[in-house]
């Protein structure tokens, strides 16, 4: 063969060679691609940390008592905030629900912080704003953040209303 036909099947050899480097390459990071989308998805999902044992504890805990139980907050009498000479007053009677009846200890010791946090909130309370059943909500809630900021690691679930009078 002449000098010229070689060197044109040397030509052609070096792009076929890139072209299957390229190819090869590919082959080889494609499945890794789709094999990490995968297992992303798998793990953002939920499946794959429950598969691997994430959900469950290492350890046996002790049982804990996770009943939750009431406490019976003092009757509250407080005036309201009228913004004139004349006083209409609320009674509150209320149940505190704690999530750990073991808890209950630590609401009860501060139960004088609780009621001092009710009266507070109610003397700046307008009447008009505990109509209905949206002012209950709103009060409900209210009570429940002033509880939960009293007795910070312990957990509040509700408060219940016995009675509420306005007069």
């Amino acid at each position: 063969m002449s000098k010229a036909a070689t060197m044109e099947e040397g030509e052609d050899a070096a792009p076929a060679a890139k072209k299957s480097g390229k190819r090869k390459l590919l082959l080889i990071v494609a499945p890794v691609v789709v094999f990490l989308l995968v297992v992303a998805g798998l793990w953002f999902s939920g499946i794959l940390p429950h598969l691997l044992g994430g959900g469950k504890p290492k350890h046996p805990v002790a049982a804990i008592d996770e009943t939750p139980s009431l406490l019976d907050v003092p009757d509250v009498v407080t005036n309201l905030d009228t913004g004139t000479h004349r006083a209409i007053f609320v009674k509150l009677r209320a149940k505190i629900e704690v999530a750990h009846a073991a808890d209950n200890a630590v609401v009860t010791s501060n139960m004088p912080r609780i009621l001092d946090a009710f009266q507070t909130y109610l003397r700046s309370t307008r009447p008009e704003e505990l109509h209905g059943g949206e002012g209950t909500y709103r009060l409900r809630e209210a009570l429940i953040n002033r509880i939960d900021s009293i007795v910070a690691p312990v957990q509040i679930l509700d408060v219940l209303f016995v009675e509420v009078l306005v007069q």
